[in-house]
């Protein structure tokens, strides 16, 4: 079937700015979300625009906006940085705006005019709908709520749950050909098997995951051969739940939540994963405000959050944010996991650091964080710290309990001085 809406709506890129405004604010995903040729015409016309605002998470490529080449003309307001934003932000050049992952949408309406949201989206299909791909995130609460304008990219995969987007709720919409962005799996090293087989002694079968991007969520993943009927609810889709699937690994029939479907709020991978999301109904990518919200995560019975920090200090406050002080990323959905599993019956949250940085000559177990650090995940909500040397448990924990346990796990050429130090401002006595 062809809807009549479809062939009026499709349109050159340059047809965004016939509904862009003075001073309008502009939401795009994140990732592959990323609508790469919208962006290309808005730069090319820029003239035409005045003090207009892309609100997003997660850029994926440099560009002169973003660099501030364009004044208030067209500027860039980042709520997680990347390789893209990052010297940015550090050069004063764009707007870095706190929050946790799940607030995203409320924080979007409360303090922008969510003027339009551009995204890159599947052909529609037979019954005029779009579907986002890759991505629900916080751009998926605004549909019919908020104008759409669409990138259609055949190499977005059509994926199913809250992300879909019909004809008649898009402005317009252009239509590309190129691939996607493909992020690699991080390479498993010792240390991240190591710190995945002190995990592996709490993932009981049937558990549900939430497991990020790395490393050691990686290996932790590999270590699941055996397991039987895990579910995952998590924020990031990555190429290794793909094979726990096909092995059967991955079931989620004990899911209090959503039984038997795979959930995300967006996916980050390879082909492999992409095309394995592609018209596959076991998989549901739904709003982030849903996905990430405490009272969803803590509905699961046996719930597992398993991230990663950069350093912690003797309180158990995790600056995952900040390296050496200074900012690198924002707060993404680590707090939203480390909350929900809290109230999940069971459920344990785990914070991942290797125990040194540079060589071995600096700890990230610190007696208080560097200085310029940002607290992502607060000490009242730390439940598990693992390093390649051990697992330290903190929930209920006093601080002197605390203390003693992170230092079990430190590097054992750091534990004399950690303990000095700990004496010296009064954790140990």
């Amino acid at each position: 079937m062809i809807h009549f809406d479809s062939i009026a709506k499709r349109m050159a890129p340059e047809g965004i700015l016939d509904f862009i405004k003075e001073g309008d604010d502009l939401i795009l995903p994140l990732a592959n979300g990323e609508p790469v040729v919208l962006l290309d015409a808005l730069e090319q016309n820029v003239d035409l625009l005045k003090g207009v605002r892309i609100h997003q998470m997660h850029a994926l490529k440099q560009r002169p906006y973003i660099n501030g080449e364009f004044g208030d003309r067209l500027r860039h307001v980042s709520y997680f940085l990347s390789g893209a934003t990052r010297e940015a932000y550090r050069a004063g050049k764009i707007e870095l705006v706190p929050s946790h992952f799940r607030q995203m949408p409320r924080i979007l309406r409360e303090t922008t005019k969510t003027s339009l949201i551009l995204a890159t989206a599947s052909p529609m299909d037979e019954h005029g709908y779009f579907s986002l791909g890759t991505n629900a995130d916080y751009v998926a609460a605004f549909i019919g709520k908020v104008p759409f304008f669409l990138e259609v990219n055949p190499n977005m995969p059509r994926t199913f749950g809250g992300n879909q987007v019909h004809i008649s709720q898009v402005l317009g919409y252009t239509e590309v050909d190129r691939p996607l962005v493909e992020v690699l799996p991080a390479p498993i090293n010792d240390k991240d098997r190591k710190i995945a087989s002190y995990i592996m002694d709490h993932i009981p079968n049937g558990a549900t995951l939430q497991v990020g991007i790395g490393g050691v969520p990686n290996a932790v993943l590999d270590a699941l051969k055996n397991h039987r009927n895990i579910g995952i609810h998590t924020e990031l889709l990555t190429d290794g739940i793909v094979d726990l699937i096909n092995k059967g690994v991955i079931t989620g029939v004990e899911k209090k939540t959503n039984p038997g479907k795979v959930i995300a709020t967006f996916a980050l991978g390879t082909r492999y994963l992409y095309d394995f999301m592609d018209e596959n109904s076991s998989i549901e990518l739904l709003p982030v405000d849903y996905v990430n919200d405490p009272r969803t995560i803590g509905q699961e019975e046996n719930m597992i959050s398993i991230n990663a920090t950069t350093e912690i200090d003797f309180y158990g406050q995790c600056a995952s944010e900040t390296v050496a002080g200074k900012y690198y990323s924002s707060s993404g959905g680590q707090a939203d996991f480390a909350q929900g599993v809290l109230f999940s019956q069971n459920g344990k949250g785990f914070i991942c650091l290797y125990s040194t940085a540079k060589d071995d000559t600096i700890s990230r177990i610190r007696p208080l964080l560097t200085p310029g650090s940002v607290v992502t995940t607060l000490k009242n909500e730390v439940d598990y710290v693992v390093t390649e040397y051990g697992i330290a448990h903190l929930r209920g924990k006093s601080l002197s309990q605390r203390t003693k346990e992170l230092i079990r796990i430190a590097h054992p050429k750091f534990r004399e001085e950690l303990t000095f130090k700990a004496k010296k401002l009064g954790f140990l006595v």
